[in-house]
C-alpha cells in the first residue's frame, strides 16, 4: 500500500501560476539563491505562465492547511523542446524551488509529478534538467525522482 502524499491529503495544491504569485517567486528565488532577479522571473512568467499549455508550464504549490507557516510553497517551470543536438522531443525542467521550511513534506515531489503529467499530456515520454555538480540538494532530489545522467555532456569555454 502506497503512502498518501500531503498533496493528496489536500494539505497543499499544485496549480498554474497567477500574476499575483510572481512576487512570491522572486522572493523565494532570492532567498534560496541569494540573487535578486525580478526581471528574469517577470520574463519567465510572460513566457511560461501566461496561457499555460502542456508544452510550456509554470506551476506553483500553495498551502491549503495551517501545517505550513507560509502560503506560497514553491514553483516549477518546464518546457517541451525538440531536436536540439539531435534529441527527440522531451520535457525540460528549467527551474524548481521549494520554500526551505516546506521541504521534506512532498512539495518538490508533487511539483515534479505535476510537471511530469504536463509533459506526458504533451506527448513526450522523457524529461531532462541540468544541475550544477556541486548542488547536492538538487542532485539528490532529482535522483530520488528517478533521473540519472543522460546521453549528453555539457561543454563550456570562458570567453575573453
Amino acid at each position: 500500500m502506497e503512502a498518501t502524499t500531503a498533496a493528496e491529503k489536500g494539505v497543499f495544491a499544485i496549480r498554474p501560476i497567477r500574476p499575483a504569485d510572481i512576487g512570491h517567486v522572486i522572493a523565494l528565488d532570492k532567498q534560496v539563491t541569494g540573487l535578486a532577479k525580478p526581471e528574469y522571473w517577470e520574463q519567465a512568467f510572460e513566457g511560461y505562465g501566461t496561457g499555460n499549455t502542456h508544452e510550456r508550464s509554470f506551476l506553483v504549490a500553495e498551502a491549503r492547511e495551517r501545517k505550513f507557516s507560509m502560503r506560497f510553497l514553491g514553483f516549477i517551470v518546464g518546457e517541451v523542446r525538440a531536436w536540439e543536438f539531435g534529441s527527440a522531443p522531451c520535457g525540460w525542467v528549467l527551474a524548481l524551488s521549494v520554500e526551505p521550511r516546506a521541504r521534506l513534506h512532498g512539495v518538490g515531489e508533487a511539483l515534479f509529478e505535476a510537471m511530469s503529467a504536463e509533459f506526458k499530456a504533451a506527448g513526450v515520454r522523457k524529461m531532462r534538467t541540468m544541475v550544477a555538480r556541486d548542488n547536492r540538494l538538487h542532485l539528490m532530489f532529482f535522483r530520488s525522482e528517478g533521473m540519472m545522467a543522460g546521453p549528453y555532456l555539457q561543454l563550456e569555454k570562458e570567453l575573453d
